[in-house]
């Protein structure tokens, strides 16, 4: 085996074809994603799981999970969890009249932001998930409709505080967690899926605002995924491709030491270098040079059999041998610790767990 594997990929479907097998079992591999096509029921998801550990123990099986519109289970007793704005709001809320008191509402918010974290938790894992990409800590700037109700708030303490909470109660599930998407994509309108944003604000200003829960929470950060943003002011390479903004400031300055993860190199954001198209493995080599642990490639196990996907794996073994990125074991070791350290409760168990039935009750 290598030192290092840092490419997480997809499936197409819901269950384990013979390439996906293959592609799991190569050692440049780490971990899979999952969408809402790999879902029927929790029957199926759990079988589909356990098919992906059965290739490899310690792949990293991971979803986009939040609440609300970016929650890729939602059938078949998935408990439909608000979006994070949602908390934002109750945080806001100290009741009326004689029940008023001031605070209260920060309370209750972060109460039901940890429940929500550990309903979100504990159903994943019930079902073989190790991981979500999750919290989202972008600062809602009312401009972005990518970002919109993912945001909890607007100040930056209060996104913090909030997405702490959602941390704690995803560590009551035994799951790690990934704040999103450094160093800030709410203040760009431009969605960085089918365009490249470009925020043009000076340094300063993004750590004192979008940027500055990443440093206030980086000493319990388990993993941070970068914005497929540029900041010409700062770098002129988007942030999930820079050494400026992932070494200098993310590691050096903001003192980060969890993994960080590309967002998806299908995304437009990511298909542009130095004002040149450039393919996965390019966009990958760049990636991991800059200082991600983990690349992340979506959606196309679905495009013309997974071509992409194999071309990428070799692609990414040849720069290997050729000395273009070097494999971490530092890098790997991140990737490991991401993994739960505990057993999951078996899902009829945790429907009678008293925890998780307060959790239930907790959620606005």
């Amino acid at each position: 085996m290598l030192p290092h594997a840092p490419l997480i990929i997809d499936i197409a479907g819901t269950h384990l074809a013979g390439a996906d097998r293959r592609r799991l079992a190569h050692p440049l591999v780490g971990g899979v994603i999952l969408f809402a096509r790999n879902w029927e029921n929790r029957r199926q998801l759990l079988a589909l799981t356990a098919a992906i550990k059965a290739v490899r123990p310690d792949l990293l099986i991971c979803v986009d999970h939040e609440g609300g519109r970016v929650q890729r289970f939602r059938s078949d007793g998935f408990t439909h969890l608000p979006p994070m704005r949602t908390f934002g709001a109750l945080w806001a809320d100290d009741g009326r009249g004689r029940q008023r008191r001031a605070g209260s509402g920060v309370l209750r918010a972060m109460n039901a932001a940890t429940a929500a974290g550990y309903v979100l938790g504990a159903e994943l894992r019930a079902c073989g998930v190790d991981f979500s990409f999750t919290p989202v800590l972008d600062l809602d700037w009312g401009r972005s409709a990518v970002i919109g109700d993912r945001a909890f708030a607007g100040d930056p303490r209060q996104v913090a505080l909030l997405a702490r909470a959602v941390m704690q109660g995803l560590l009551q599930a035994g799951m790690a967690h990934c704040g999103k998407h450094f160093p800030g994509h709410g203040y760009v309108a431009a969605d960085s899926h089918t365009e490249v944003p470009v925020d043009r604000r000076g340094l300063g200003a993004i750590l004192r605002d979008d940027a500055a829960p990443y440093g206030w929470l980086s000493a319990t950060l388990a993993s941070v995924m970068p914005a497929h943003v540029i900041y010409p002011r700062v770098d002129r390479r988007p942030a999930g491709f820079s050494r400026v903004w992932l070494q200098d400031i993310l590691r050096a300055r903001l003192g980060f030491q969890g993994a960080v993860f590309s967002d998806d190199l299908s995304m437009e954001g990511a298909r542009r270098l130095d004002g040149r198209p450039v393919g996965f493995t390019d966009a990958a080599v760049a990636a991991l040079e800059a200082g991600c642990d983990l690349v992340l490639l979506c959606n196309q196990s679905l495009v013309q059999d997974g071509q992409a996907v194999d071309a990428l794996i070799d692609g990414l073994q040849k720069a290997l041998a050729q000395g273009r990125w070097r494999a971490s074991s530092d890098g790997e070791a991140r990737r490991l610790a991401l993994l739960p350290q505990t057993p999951a409760l078996p899902w009829d168990a945790l429907m009678r767990q008293p925890a998780y039935l307060r959790a239930l009750e907790l959620l606005p």
